[in-house]
């Protein structure tokens, strides 16, 4: 009881089942917006292992960085999974599949998709 995953064990978990073994392994880290030593990491990481999008409109199977304080680098991310709808893990409720409204679509900070195998 009480295992779960926050949003980058939910996109590691699809990374695995997509495209196998992790390219690297993940330290430690911590699920603190305040945390600025580790503030670009998941930007760095989306650069390095995914492939940028040209434009930040999410389709099916895109991965989307969220910035959720403004002026801040990307802390959250999610997997649209149809139109207008995309699956994170958030705190306190677990991974849930959430419409893509106004509000979230306001912090999208860039786009990806997997590689090609």
């Amino acid at each position: 009881m009480g295992a779960g995953c926050d949003c980058l064990g939910l996109l590691r978990g699809i990374w695995r089942e997509i495209m196998g073994e992790e390219p690297v392994k993940i330290p430690p880290y911590k699920a603190d917006w305040r945390d600025k030593e580790n503030a670009n990491a998941l930007l760095a990481a989306a650069e390095t292992y995914l492939q940028k999008k040209q434009n930040n409109q999410p389709k099916e199977a895109d991965i989307i960085l969220f910035q959720m304080i403004q002026y801040m680098p990307p802390k959250h991310c999610a997997i649209m999974v149809e139109n207008n709808y995309f699956i994170h893990a958030q705190e306190h409720i677990g991974v849930v599949k959430a419409p893509l409204s106004e509000a979230w679509a306001k912090k999208i900070h860039s786009v990806y998709k997997f590689p090609e195998k």
